[in-house]
């Protein structure tokens, strides 16, 4: 069933980057307009929006030219938060559920905000036959991440590995992919189809296609 809710100004995080549902995001925050907003998400336990740039810079410039935002993001909430130095935190933020923005405006500091419509969660769609050697192979390559990159310390697990939403959107956050082409696959409706969509690509890289590749027991 379609989470039909929304939200009111929620505020934004405008990135060069794609946030997936159930992805993990590291970020370092200084501008201002960020500051207030992280420290006020932290403190009250409430998400922020993730979108992705279709142009302009992460970083505020003077004389740039604004910010364009894509129209689909996914709420992140912060999982850990490590100041650094002053004027200075360190993030880690997991991706909760996509949206679609209504109405979206900038406040006088700069900090973009939105109303916005949530998109339903992927429906849990079990791997088909021809398709379990891209789980095998992400597995695998999640495994050989373990214990050298703190985002990635816990393996999945075997509901995890073995639906197609969820590997399909790890896929895509590890692939070097366009922007775009990886906004596209977020806001695709079917985890199947997304996950055929990678699929083609890692036949390309000659990635994943080997059923014996070792997995889950």
């Amino acid at each position: 069933m379609a989470d039909t809710s929304s939200l009111h100004s929620l505020p934004l995080f405008p990135l060069g980057t794609v946030l997936f549902p159930g992805g993990h995001l590291s970020l370092r925050v200084f501008e201002v307009r960020y500051l207030d907003m992280v420290r006020k998400c932290q403190s009250t336990g409430a998400p922020f929006g993730v979108v992705a740039l279709q142009s302009g810079h992460e970083v505020r410039k003077a004389g740039a030219q604004p910010e364009q935002l894509f129209a689909e993001g996914v709420l992140a909430r912060i999982k850990s938060l490590e100041p650094l130095q002053t004027g200075l935190l360190h993030l880690q933020c997991q991706g909760l559920q996509r949206f679609q923005i209504q109405n979206s405006w900038q406040l006088p500091h700069g900090l973009w905000v939105a109303d916005v419509q949530m998109l339903a969660a992927d429906s849990t769609v079990p791997i088909p036959p021809h398709l379990l050697g891209m789980a095998h192979a992400l597995f695998q390559a999640l495994m050989n991440m373990q214990g050298q990159d703190a985002d990635h310390q816990v393996l999945p697990t075997p509901s995890q590995i073995n639906d197609c939403g969820w590997v399909a959107n790890r896929w895509a956050e590890m692939l070097p992919l366009t922007v775009s082409i990886k906004q596209q696959l977020m806001t695709l409706d079917s985890p199947l189809l997304r996950l055929e969509l990678v699929a083609d690509v890692l036949e390309q890289m000659g990635i994943g296609g080997a059923e014996s590749a070792g997995g889950p027991k």
